[in-house]
């Protein structure tokens, strides 16, 4: 066989089968929640001060752990009820980074690098960081424009498409058996699955096609000459690969000769914002609030980062594997 698609094979195959059980224990998980779960316990929890509100908001994802696709279905369902659009949009964000199933797949994917608590704690903390602000920034525009920032789907009281009096969101359905909820979450969880696996396998393919074009020796040298253009180049990459949170901590692993700063990058911007978030986002925010938070995000992202990467700079750390 030849060398280089054997090379893109085992790339591919190793990043796609070290994910796959953080997809399945995710889908589970989501399932699970959809089932059980009541939605008016969220609010119950929430402290009536709006940042200390935000900042629980922002941790919401340690107790009811999904991936951004699912957070948007769930956060859409929460506005309805009344929750506070600042806290909906810290658990949006920060939601598919700080939750157990993603903390343990980043250190998982970085282990062997020798920085796996390392990411973990950059990751979870600069996620926090940039949700809590963004969802501050939002409050502060909901205060002047109101629900003209939502769609009518997404506005407080509204029922929403196919939701009746007797819909299991309004409390009112009758009483299902184990199977019928057993059912439910196994539909749930493998809807999920299916959903979340094809872009794994897009991103996993790219990350295995990059491989053999990008020399980790240029990689290395453009992380210390050009970080800037480096975490701006892995910001982009995350929104173009769509990937789950839940899996993307393996695509960046897979950079091996790749600065931690441009990694961050790529593992905080992806699950806040990327294409198929943006469409998605469309169905809830009015085009004026998906402007905010898209420019919020990417200018915190990109500073944070380069504020890590000139720490790691002048402390003399590499920021390397090893």
């Amino acid at each position: 066989m030849d060398p280089t698609l054997l090379d893109f094979l085992l790339t591919f195959s190793a990043i796609l089968w070290e994910a796959m059980p953080f997809i399945v224990v995710g889908a589970m998980v989501a399932g699970v929640l959809e089932e059980f779960l009541p939605q008016q316990f969220i609010t119950r929890i929430l402290p009536p001060r709006l940042l200390p509100s935000v900042m629980v908001g922002a941790g919401l994802g340690l107790v009811f752990p999904m991936c951004e696709c699912g957070i948007v279905v769930v956060m859409r369902r929460l506005l309805r009820k009344g929750l506070p659009l600042a806290c909906c949009i810290a658990y949006l964000l920060a939601g598919p980074i700080i939750n157990l199933v993603v903390i343990f797949s980043t250190w998982f994917a970085f282990r062997d690098h020798k920085i796996g608590p390392e990411m973990v704690g950059l990751r979870c903390g600069l996620g926090f960081l940039v949700a809590v602000v963004t969802a501050l920034i939002v409050h502060g525009q909901y205060r002047k424009y109101g629900t003209d920032l939502l769609t009518p789907l997404a506005h407080p009281g509204s029922p929403g498409k196919g939701q009746t009096s007797t819909s299991p969101a309004a409390g009112a359905s009758p009483r299902r058996s184990m199977f019928q909820r057993l059912s439910h979450i196994s539909a749930t969880a493998l809807h999920d699955f299916v959903d979340i696996t094809v872009f794994l396998i897009l991103g996993a393919v790219l990350a295995a096609v990059a491989k053999q074009y990008i020399a980790p020796d240029e990689v290395e040298r453009l992380s210390r000459e050009a970080p800037l253009l480096v975490i701006a180049g892995m910001m982009l990459l995350a929104a173009l690969m769509c990937l789950c949170s839940e899996a993307d901590a393996f695509v960046a692993a897979s950079f091996t000769s790749l600065h931690i700063s441009g990694k961050l990058a790529f593992l905080v911007y992806g699950p806040m914002v990327d294409i198929k978030l943006m469409m998605m986002y469309t169905r809830i925010f009015r085009p004026r609030l998906i402007l905010i938070i898209l420019v919020a995000v990417t200018t915190q992202v990109f500073l944070y980062t380069a504020i890590v990467h000139l720490i790691y700079q002048l402390n003399g750390w590499t920021g390397l594997p090893g």
